[in-house]
């Protein structure tokens, strides 16, 4: 029996594959339209024309992803295979391979990459800013009475600072102010705990102690607001925070970073087996030093009783008395020698004083006044004589050339009435001014009318 096999009738539509192509680009793009993947990159490839490509991947799948020129000039970090991206892409398909690939508009860190650019970034202000100078640690006390710990109440770190204390140094106060270590409010409780802590002044050192964990987990020290905190406390601030690889912002400005919680209880507190020994040593000196100045001590009470007895009070009195009883007959004797010495000048003073009687002077210089007296009344008579004399000689030649004795004779004398200048001539006066005319016995005011030649 023979089989007839019918032909399959060709399809009304037949599509290409670059039409197949273009419209699952289309039918992906108005499905999806923009959306965020967040994922690991790999197979990195930066060409000439600035363009970036790279597949996302995550633990079970990847995705081509393409970056053109226009966008990867906006990225604030390098790419690098192995980093943890969040992006911004349009789903899309390339059509001349016909490959399932991300078309990226944004990129940006995410992880540990995110978190170490931020560390650094503030790490680097921070330290322009000089929080990190050495010049502003405050030294740690070598024996504090009380240490304060700011760390989470059931942490692994506070029971291990605690141990460390009560082996090396129990004598010590402790007062832990609770805190959340982790968490978006990890880093208001640390700010909220260094400034009540501060403020009590209860504390000779603060430690600031966190276990160990991600750079994720550790991240509440290293925010701005802890790191000024513990800058602006006025209280020594020992840090201990993670392990020893571990080191956040809050380390640098601390006034101490110890690797691990442990280190700084340690740094914090002397050994008290150290100081008992040190003590020991301290007393043995000190009763070495005690021994030998009660022996130098006994040394001079002995010498200075010995000069004692030599040096009685009773025998420098003696000698004092002595001494006193010889000063007394030199002095007696003294005071006669010149008490004699002054009868003997004051009987030579009388007898010089007895040959020269003051009453026969005395005569004798009247005598010779009244002489000069006379001599002087005779002198002065003739003077006054020859000057009267004189006088009148002068007075009649002072009346022959007198003005007045011209005056007499008719003449008269002009002057100006506001000026008292003399008139010489028609000349030296105008119409209307007042003369003073002065002739013999008085004075004669006028006014010109006219001046004019004779």
């Amino acid at each position: 029996m023979t089989m007839t096999v019918k032909p399959t009738p060709r399809p009304e539509t037949v599509y290409t594959v670059s039409r197949l192509n273009r419209e699952t680009r289309f039918l992906l793009n108005d499905c999806f339209g923009s959306i965020w993947i967040e994922g690991e990159i790999s197979n990195l490839s930066t060409p000439s024309s600035g363009h970036v490509y790279f597949s996302l991947k995550d633990a079970e799948a990847q995705i081509r992803c393409a970056m053109f020129r226009t966008q990867s000039r906006s990225l604030d970090f390098k790419p690098e295979n192995g980093d943890h991206v969040l992006i911004r892409a349009q789903v899309s398909l390339y059509e001349p391979r016909g490959d399932f690939q991300l078309i990226v508009e944004y990129m940006e860190e995410t992880g540990d990459g995110l978190l170490l650019r931020a560390f650094e970034a503030l790490k680097q202000r921070l330290a322009t800013e000089g929080l990190f100078d050495s010049r502003h640690k405050k030294p740690i006390p070598g024996l504090p009475q009380c240490i304060g710990i700011i760390t989470s109440p059931t942490g692994a770190a506070v029971h291990d600072v605690l141990t460390v204390l009560r082996r090396r140094y129990p004598s010590v106060s402790v007062i832990i102010f609770p805190v959340k270590v982790q968490g978006a409010d990890a880093k208001f409780e640390v700010v909220k705990a260094l400034a009540a802590a501060d403020r009590l002044r209860l504390c000779d050192v603060l430690v600031v102690a966190r276990g160990g964990g991600s750079l994720e987990d550790l991240w509440a020290f290293n925010e701005e607001i802890v790191a000024r905190a513990i800058f602006e406390c006025r209280t020594p601030v020992v840090t201990g925070i993670g392990h020893e690889i571990d080191t956040t912002i809050a380390d640098f400005v601390a006034d101490l970073r110890a690797p691990t919680p442990s280190a700084a209880a340690e740094a914090v507190t002397p050994d008290s087996t150290v100081l008992v020994a040190r003590f020991e040593r301290i007393d043995q000196q000190l009763c070495l030093h005690m021994k030998a100045l009660l022996e130098r001590n006994r040394s001079a009470i002995s010498i200075l009783g010995r000069r004692l007895q030599q040096e009685h009070p009773s025998r420098r009195l003696q000698t004092q008395s002595q001494r006193l009883d010889q000063l007394e007959l030199r002095l007696r004797k003294a005071m006669r020698s010149t008490l004699s010495n002054s009868d003997v000048r004051l009987r030579t003073q009388l007898a010089l004083l007895s040959k020269h009687i003051p009453h026969r002077r005395v005569q004798m210089l009247d005598e010779r006044r009244r002489q000069i007296q006379q001599r002087l009344c005779m002198a002065i008579l003739r003077a006054l004589e020859k000057q009267g004399q004189r006088v009148s000689g002068l007075a009649e030649h002072l009346q022959a050339v007198s003005p007045l004795a011209t005056l007499t004779r008719g003449y008269a004398v002009v002057y100006k009435q506001d000026t008292g200048e003399i008139l010489r001539s028609y000349r030296d006066i105008r119409p209307g001014e007042r003369t003073e005319t002065r002739i013999a016995d008085g004075i004669l005011v006028s006014r010109i009318e006219e001046t004019r030649k004779p």
